[in-house]
């Protein structure tokens, strides 16, 4: 008798615990993916509560690695929607988490026309629906570690949507498996384990005040900051 009140109670548990996920799922797994990453990192974030509790917000990060979205993702205090290539976001494997958080998908116009006007369209009405939008402006990996040149879809989205911008640089994950520092990123096993990793975000820039190239400069002095952290372990 008592086994059976058990497993009733595991049951029902597990069923309120299945509902709840279901009713928002994006919480659960913004949840999974902070302890997934403090198993993975060392890690340091600050200036956390400069990400707005509430309104919409623009986060610009430089692109270091594919690990970059989950420490974003788990270090933000609110959900983001991220904007990504969309090869990565088709794929077979990460397609329904992808889905299910709300990325936006963008390709170039070359390969697909009309493409970057319809992801742009998303981040306004992501931005006016109150969401927070996190972009890399680089538009892609980077190949020696540094910061690069911040292009101009940046400048389309300041333009059309005149939010909070907020600052935000990684460091630590060059060097990693998932970045480009060995070659080809994913192509060879992990080297290190438990590596420092800094995630820091900077006071919101006021709507209509950022220029692409303030905020380049901006994470540029702000990755140097994390660096010194992840090279010394000292603020």
């Amino acid at each position: 008798m008592i086994d059976v009140l058990v497993w009733g109670l595991v049951g029902l548990l597990a069923c309120i615990a299945a509902w709840r996920f279901y009713r928002a799922p994006a919480v659960y797994i913004r949840r999974f993916v902070f302890a997934f990453i403090h198993v993975l990192y060392r890690l340091r974030f600050q200036g956390r509560r400069f990400v707005p509790p509430r309104g919409p917000a623009l986060v610009v990060c430089n692109h270091v690695s594919f690990m970059d979205a989950l420490v974003m993702g788990g270090g933000s205090p609110r959900p983001l929607r991220f904007l990504m290539d969309r090869p990565i976001y088709e794929s077979k494997r990460l397609n329904w988490l992808f889905r299910m958080v709300g990325a936006i998908p963008v390709e170039s116009d070359r390969r697909d026309p009309g493409n970057v006007r319809r992801a742009l369209e998303e981040v306004s009405r992501a931005l006016r629906n109150g969401d927070v939008v996190m972009l890399f402006p680089e538009g892609r990996l980077t190949s020696d570690g540094d910061v690069k040149t911040f292009r101009r879809g940046l400048d389309l989205i300041l333009s059309r949507d005149p939010v909070p911008v907020i600052p935000a640089a990684l460091s630590g994950l060059w060097g990693s498996w998932t970045s480009n520092c060995h070659g080809k990123a994913l192509a060879h096993f992990p080297r290190r384990c438990r590596a420092r990793v800094a995630l820091y975000f900077d006071e919101p820039v006021p709507p209509g005040q950022a220029t692409r190239q303030s905020l380049e400069a901006r994470v540029r002095e702000l990755k140097a900051e994390a660096d010194r952290w992840v090279e010394t372990g000292k603020p």
